[in-house]
């Protein structure tokens, strides 16, 4: 049933997911009303929904423009219900912040299999990352992935690996005029900002807990899913599933080393990891294999989105 609605992407089942993520945006806001009397924070919950729902759609048009998804609506489809774990997610501004720009990084890494407008792509995706580095300050490790796309498609030409250096010293630039124009304290921000802590032990409640043991069972499936599977897929995607990958292990590695520690920090591993569940749900298989992996899924979500509020 879910299936067959999600198979084919049609205004009607891209409009529902768009509204599906609109509607639990909304129940989860309604929890507590204190911020409507401020205009402020009333801009700060739209924006923040309004990133959300730019961030799925990026995710779908990575997903679909790249060849990893065929004509499609399961990426948005599966960001929804990955969103759906960590629901305070719809109270953190600055994450994300970040990991919108962290898509439009990866956006562009994704495109340099066409071997187009290379540096420019290498830049932005740098610029991105570093804009997206001062939301969260560990979003830098995607640098990794800069390197590892410059090695896959465009290692030939030494100014490529110049550029991501030259990004670098124009966000200085940007970020110095702004401290100084703010008076901001940039020794303290950068002081908390490379903070670590590697034990896992904040959870307030046990449905966190459980939300966090049932995303990371789901993920380990895709995931192994994912490698076990690359060899049969075209060859020409195949450096565009190992970014992927890769994208997915840096989002982990961002989780673990992170101080201030919560699932909320597993939000830059929701894109990557819808990309990967749609490439297995679109693996030939039976329909009621589809079906099972989709249904048990959103009852998943389901359950850790209310279990939360």
């Amino acid at each position: 049933m879910i299936t067959s609605v999600f198979k084919k992407s049609t205004p009607l089942n891209f409009s529902l997911v768009v509204f599906l993520i609109l509607f639990f945006d909304f129940i989860y806001q309604i929890q507590d009303l204190s911020w409507s009397h401020s205009a402020i924070l009333v801009a700060k919950k739209v924006g923040i929904g309004l990133l959300i729902l730019f961030s799925a759609l990026i995710t779908n048009f990575i997903s679909k423009r790249n060849g990893l998804s065929k004509d499609s609506a399961y990426s948005i489809l599966f960001f929804l219900l990955f969103l759906l774990f960590f629901p305070s997610l719809f109270d953190d501004i600055n994450l994300i912040f970040a990991n919108f720009f962290i898509l439009l990084a990866f956006r562009r890494l994704i495109s340099l299999q066409s071997q187009k407008a290379s540096k420019e792509k290498i830049f932005d995706a740098s610029l991105w990352i570093f804009v997206a580095s001062l939301f969260h300050f560990w979003c830098i490790l995607y640098l990794v992935l800069v390197f590892i796309s410059i090695i896959s498609h465009v290692i030939g030409d030494y100014r490529n690996w110049l550029l991501p250096f030259i990004a670098f010293f124009a966000i200085v630039i940007i970020f110095t005029m702004y401290a100084l124009v703010f008076n901001a304290d940039v020794i303290s921000y950068i002081t908390r900002g490379i903070e670590t802590n590697f034990s896992i032990d904040y959870f307030t409640n046990n449905y966190q807990n459980a939300a966090l043991s049932i995303y990371a069972t789901v993920a380990l499936f895709f995931v192994i899913s994912m490698v076990m599977t690359l060899s049969s897929r075209p060859l020409q995607l195949h450096a565009s599933f190992k970014k992927l990958l890769f994208s997915f292990l840096i989002a982990v590695a961002i989780y673990i080393i992170s101080a201030d520690k919560s699932n909320d920090l597993l939000v830059f591993t929701i894109a990557p990891l819808a990309m990967m569940a749609t490439a297995h749900i679109e693996m030939p298989q039976q329909k009621l294999n589809q079906e099972l992996a989709l249904g048990v899924l959103t009852l998943c979500s389901l359950f850790a989105f209310f279990s939360q509020l």
